[in-house]
Parts: structure tokens; sequence; C-alpha cells
């Protein structure tokens, strides 16, 4: 063998070690990208745990209680976010959910009381949520056509349906709360099964659902491939104006959900029902991984990102610290989340350069 075959060979092991800590490095980032919901999660179960021993000596993850309420806490927030996950994964946004929850919740709880009046209760509570998650759909049809058919920029069209579901939600409540006569609708709002609350039932299995909807069906294939490259979706066939309609449409069926679940929990319509809960579902599905430029994301993450604010919100009560700093820990999340997905971005960039 020659001496600058040797010479060659030689060079070759040196840089091939090179090569793979940076596919390593690669790997690690999108790893962490992949799980950092979970992650987050079990950081902050970590610290509430810590805390509550070194605090008053109490258990913070041994409590089945403490379970449930977190669980409760994310049912709404959740609801939201599950909506907003199909949205934002194809690329758009929806700003209007927080309202149509409201609008849904008012809708709920007057057509659960006048129904009541005529027909069995049982049936007068399931009458009354859904018509109200149809009466949700109005305002995510219009969304879907503005988007669609008139080329508005999903930011504009959902902020100005934010003001019409918001401004009808109040007229039909009368600017109050509209309390719900039914001991049905109570029961499901605040009732357990084996000790698990029935709104987390109900949630649970309309997650499943959704799941499978964005992982296994032609539409939620369909949805990747928009948020990921419309053009090119276009030029395969998918037609983007009739999915953008279904698509907002069913965002507002889930906020729909979100308002009859919080009707019955709080035995009460109320129109602000949502509105602080749009930031929480937007976060949600940022921290669970999604990305706001659109073609990424599931329904698992968001589950996971709704549980980081439910943890991050109830375990601030538990320890008895003021409720503001539940903002600041939230926005310190979303701002990690983000920072996380433009490294995972810019690794993933680099890699298709090479």
């Amino acid at each position: 063998m020659s001496i600058d075959n040797i010479e060659t060979r030689q060079a070759d092991q040196h840089v091939a070690p090179e090569a793979d800590h940076g596919d390593q490095a690669k790997t690690i980032v999108n790893r962490i990208a992949q799980l950092r919901a979970w992650l987050f999660l079990a950081a902050l179960i970590v610290i509430f745990e810590i805390w509550a021993r070194i605090d008053f000596g109490g258990t913070f993850v041994g409590s089945a209680f403490n379970w449930q309420s977190v669980a409760v806490f994310a049912v709404a927030p959740l609801l939201l976010a599950i909506g907003q996950t199909f949205v934002i994964i194809s690329g758009g946004i929806d700003l209007s959910t927080g309202f149509i929850m409201g609008l849904a919740a008012v809708v709920a709880a007057h057509v659960t009381n006048m129904v009541g009046l005529y027909m069995p209760l049982p049936i007068a509570m399931l009458f009354g949520i859904l018509v109200a998650m149809l009466a949700a759909t109005v305002p995510g049809c219009i969304n879907g056509l503005l988007i669609s058919r008139l080329k508005v920029p999903p930011f504009i069209g959902t902020l100005g349906m934010f003001g019409v579901a918001r401004g009808t939600a109040f007229l039909l409540a009368g600017g109050t709360t509209v309390p719900i006569k039914n001991s049905y609708f109570a029961e499901l709002g605040n009732g357990r099964f084996y000790g698990v609350p029935y709104l987390v039932i109900v949630t649970l299995i309309f997650v499943v659902i959704m799941h499978y909807l964005l992982s296994q069906t032609r539409f939620g294939q369909h949805n990747y491939a928009i948020g990921a490259n419309a053009q090119a979706a276009r030029r395969a066939g998918i037609d983007i104006k009739s999915h953008l309609l279904r698509l907002y449409m069913l965002s507002a069926i889930c906020a729909g959900l979100g308002g009859a679940l919080y009707a019955a929990r709080f035995t009460a319509g109320a129109a602000q029902a949502g509105e602080p809960l749009l930031l929480d579902s937007v976060a949600a599905v940022v921290i669970g991984g999604a990305s706001l430029f659109g073609g990424s994301g599931t329904i698992i993450g968001t589950i996971a990102g709704a549980l980081v604010i439910a943890v991050i919100q109830y375990g601030l009560v538990f320890m008895n610290v003021e409720p503001f700093w539940q903002f600041i820990a939230v926005g310190i999340v979303i701002i990690i989340s983000v920072l996380i997905d433009q490294a995972q971005r810019r690794f993933s960039g680099a890699k298709q350069d090479e």
C-alpha cells in the first residue's frame, strides 16, 4: 500500500467522526424538540413536588385530588387547543375560538332551560349541548368562507369574528350570566365516575376521535400537506378551499363543545367564558410541538401542552402563589418552546443544505 493511500485513509478516519458528531447533535436537538412538552411537564411535577415537601411537608404528586383538579383545569383550554391544532398545522390561526366558546355556553344555557320545560331533563341537556355546537359552526363557517373564498388573512378574518361572536354572546346573555336549571347538566359538570370527572371522560372521548381524524384519515393528511406547502398540495389535487371551510368549522365545533362543558361545570352560560383561554389554547399547541409556520404538530403533543399549562395554573394555586404569576410562567414556557422550535428548524435546514 502506498504512502498516499495510507494518508488518505487516515484523513477519512479523522473526518468521519466529525460528521457522526454533527448528526448526533441534530438527533439530540430533534428529540428534545419533539419531547419538549413532556420534558416541561416532568420538570414542573418535580419542582412542585419538592416545593410542596419543603413548604408544608405534603405531596403534590401523591394526591389524587390534585390530579383530578389538574385534569378539570385542562378541559376547556384543551378543547380549544384541539381545534387550534388543526388550524395551526394548516398554516393558519383562529383568534375567534374564545368568544365562540362563550357564545356556545350562552346558547347551551338558554336552550337547555327552554327545552327543559317540555322534555325530560336528560334529553334537554343533550339537546342543549347539540344546539350549542351547531350554533358554534355558524361563525366557524363564516371564518372558513372569508379565508378560503375571499382570501382574507386568517389573523384578520378570525379577529373580526372575535368581535362579532363576543357582541352576539353578550346580547344573547343580556350582559350577564345565564343560570341553568337542570340537575343532569350540573351532574355532567361536577359528577364523577369511579373518581374520574365526567368532564374529563367526555373530553378524552372527543380527543381520541380528533386524534384519529388528524393522524389516520385523508382529511388529516391533506391538512399537513397544505401547511407544509399549499402550492404543492393544490398541484396534487387537494381542494384547499373546501378543506379550509371544513377546517374552521371543525375548530368552531371544538370551541362549541368547550362552551357547553363550561356551562355544565358552572351550571351557567357566560359570554366571557373563553376570553382568557385563547392564549392558553395557542400556547398548548406551540408547547406541544406544533410550528406556527404550519406543517407539523400532533394531538398528543397538544394534550401534553395543555397539561403543562394546567399544572402551572393549579400548581401555583396549590402553593398559594398570586395567580398573576401564571401569566409569567406560561409566557416563559412559550418563549422556550419557540426557541427550541427555531433551533430544530436551523438544524433541519443545515441538514437539508448538506
